[in-house]
C-alpha cells in the first residue's frame, strides 16, 4: 500500500497522526507545507492525503485543487482549526473526501483515514468509469423477457398496452418500442409524443389530444394542432389510459378504428398515421367490469400486452441501477460519482420501493448531493430507508418482539462529567446482569434467533451482534466503574476498538 501523506505546518499535529497511524500499521509520510507536497508528486503519490487548510506558503484548498487536477481519484481529507461554514463548503466543492475540524479525537481521525484508504483501494480495484447510459437495464428474468418482446416488436406497427406500477418505467418501454420500430430513430425518424391523460383536466384533454379550431371556445384565438397531429408518422404514448374520461374513450376508439378525427370545433376530418402505445397502473379488466372503461376500447388497445415488473420483483437489478443513477447524477452535477458501501447497498436491496425505479433514482440523486463522503455508508442513507429498517419483508421490528423471544436492546449508558461512561448498573435493571458460568443462556439466544428468522426479520446477524457487543461492553464498564481502557483490557480488545464500538452502538449518547 502507498503511504498516507500528512500536510500540516504544526509539527505536533504531524507527530500525533504519524504515531497513531503507525500503530495501525499504515505507512506515513509527513510534510510541513504544500510546496513540498507538489514537488514530491513528481516521484511518488499517496494512498490518502490529509491536509491542513491554513498554512504558510499555500492553503490546503489550493493544494486540494491542484491535487485533484493530477490525481482526481485521490481521497483528500481537509482539516482546520477554523471550523466555519465557508471552509467546509469550499472543501466539499473542491472534491474533499471529508472535513475534519480541529481539535479532533485521534481515534476518530484514524477511523476516518481508514475509510478513505478503503475507498482508495476499492477505487483502484474497480476503476469503472461512466459509459454511455443504456436506455434500459435489467438482469432479472422478467426484464429479459421484456427485452425479447421489444425485439420481436421492433418491425411491427401493432398497438401495445404496457401495464405496471407507477414509477416502474413504462414510458422508457414505450420510448424503446418507438426507437427500435420502423417509425423511430432506427427507422423512419418519426416523432415520439407523450401525454399523461390523468394529469390534464377533462375540459382540456380533448383539445390536447385532437386540437381545436380558432374560435372553438373562449380563448381559442388560433388553430392548434393536437397530439395526434403532432405524432403523425411516429408514436403517440397515452400514459395512465385507465383514467381517461369515459366520453373521450369513444372518440379515441374511433381514431384507432379508422384513423380519422375532428379538431374541437372543426368540420373537416383529419387523418393521422400514428402508432398508439398506451400504459396504465390500473387493472383495466376490473375497470371494464365496473363500467368505468369501454370494453371495445380495451380490446382495441390490448393487442399486445407487456407487463413491467415492480422493482421489488427484480432485486437483482437494484445494484446496477443504483450505480447507473449515481453516475448519472454525478455527471449532471459535475462531481465525482459516489459509491455504496456493502451495508448501504444491503439496505437498498432490502427496501420495498413503493415508488419503484423512480424512487431509487431520486434516492441516488439525494445521496449525490447529501452524502458527506465518496463512499456512502449506511448511516448516510435518506431517513425513509433508515426509519423503515427493512420494509420489504414486512416483518415486525426487533424491538417489537417480546423479551421472551428476543433479548431487549441494550439501554443507553449515561455519560459522566469526566467523559467516562457511567457504570452499566446505572442503566441496567438488576435482572439483566450477566448469567453465571454454566447458565444455559445459549438456549435463550437460540430461541431469540429462531423467532427473528421465522418472522423474516432482516439483518438478524447485525441485530443480535449489536445487542451482544453492547451488553458485553456495558458489563465490562460496570465492572471497571466506567474506565474504558481497563474495560478493553479485560475484554481482550484494543482501546481504539472499544472507543469505536461505544460510538457505533450509541452507548455514549
Amino acid at each position: 500500500m502507498k503511504p498516507i501523506w500528512i500536510v500540516d505546518d504544526d509539527q505536533s499535529i504531524r507527530f500525533v497522526l504519524e504515531k497513531a497511524l503507525a500503530r495501525e500499521q499504515f505507512p506515513v509520510r509527513a510534510f510541513a507545507n504544500a510546496r513540498d507536497v507538489l514537488a514530491a508528486l513528481d516521484d511518488d503519490e499517496p494512498q490518502v492525503l490529509v491536509s491542513d487548510i491554513r498554512m504558510p506558503g499555500g492553503s490546503g484548498l489550493d493544494l486540494l485543487a491542484k491535487i485533484k487536477q493530477r490525481l482526481p481519484g485521490l481521497p483528500v481529507i481537509v482539516m482546520t482549526a477554523y471550523s466555519d461554514l465557508d471552509s467546509a463548503v469550499s472543501a466539499f466543492q473542491g472534491g474533499a473526501f471529508e472535513y475534519l475540524a480541529k481539535p479532533f479525537d485521534v481515534p476518530k481521525a484514524v477511523e476516518l483515514i481508514r475509510r478513505a484508504v478503503e475507498e482508495s483501494l476499492r477505487e483502484a480495484v474497480a476503476s469503472e468509469r461512466p459509459t454511455d447510459t443504456p436506455e434500459m437495464l435489467g438482469q432479472a428474468p422478467a426484464m429479459q423477457d421484456l427485452f425479447r418482446a421489444i425485439g420481436r416488436l421492433s418491425q411491427s406497427h401493432v398497438t401495445v398496452l404496457i401495464t405496471g406500477e407507477s414509477g416502474s418505467g413504462k414510458e422508457l418501454v414505450a420510448r424503446a418500442l418507438h426507437k427500435h420500430s420502423p417509425r423511430g430513430d432506427l427507422g423512419g425518424n418519426g416523432p415520439f409524443v407523450a401525454i399523461n391523460t390523468a394529469a390534464i383536466p377533462k375540459d382540456l384533454l380533448e383539445s390536447e389530444l385532437f386540437g381545436h379550431e380558432r374560435g372553438a371556445f373562449t380563448g381559442a384565438q388560433t388553430m392548434r394542432r393536437g397530439r395526434f397531429e403532432q405524432a403523425d408518422g411516429g408514436t403517440l404514448f397515452l400514459d395512465e389510459i385507465g383514467d381517461m374520461p369515459f366520453d373521450l374513450q369513444t372518440r379515441l376508439l374511433r381514431v384507432l378504428s379508422d384513423g380519422q378525427f375532428y379538431r374541437v370545433g372543426g368540420h373537416q376530418p383529419q387523418k393521422s398515421n400514428v402508432r398508439v402505445i398506451a400504459a396504465t397502473h390500473q387493472n383495466l379488466e376490473q375497470r371494464v367490469k365496473d363500467g368505468a372503461f369501454r370494453e371495445d376500447l380495451f380490446h382495441r388497445l390490448n393487442v399486445i400486452r407487456l407487463r413491467l415488473p415492480a422493482l421489488r420483483e427484480r432485486r437483482e437489478d437494484i445494484a446496477v441501477l443504483a450505480r447507473q443513477f449515481l453516475q448519472k447524477s454525478a455527471k449532471d452535477l459535475g462531481v465525482d460519482a459516489k459509491r455504496l458501501s456493502d451495508p448501504a447497498l444491503a439496505r437498498l436491496l432490502d427496501f420495498g420501493y413503493p415508488g419503484n425505479v423512480r424512487q431509487l433514482e431520486n434516492i441516488c440523486h439525494w445521496l449525490t448531493v447529501m452524502a458527506p463522503a465518496q463512499v456512502v455508508e449506511e448511516k448516510d442513507l435518506p431517513p425513509e430507508l433508515l426509519a423503515e429498517g427493512g420494509p420489504a419483508t414486512g416483518a415486525p421490528p426487533l424491538a417489537a418482539l417480546s423479551s421472551a423471544t428476543a433479548p431487549a436492546l441494550a439501554p443507553t449508558a449515561p455519560s459522566m462529567p469526566n467523559g467516562t461512561i457511567a457504570p452499566a448498573s446505572a442503566a441496567l435493571p438488576a435482572s439483566s446482569t450477566a448469567p453465571a458460568p454454566g447458565a444455559d443462556w445459549l438456549v435463550d439466544l437460540d430461541r431469540a434467533a429462531r423467532a427473528l428468522l421465522d418472522a423474516g426479520t432482516p439483518e438478524v446477524w447485525d441485530a443480535l451482534t449489536r445487542q451482544f457487543e453492547a451488553r458485553l461492553i456495558l458489563t465490562a464498564l460496570d465492572s471497571t466503574r466506567g474506565r474504558r481502557i481497563e474495560a478493553a483490557q479485560r475484554l481482550g480488545i484494543g482501546r481504539n476498538t472499544i472507543t469505536r464500538k461505544i460510538q457505533e452502538l450509541g452507548l455514549d449518547d
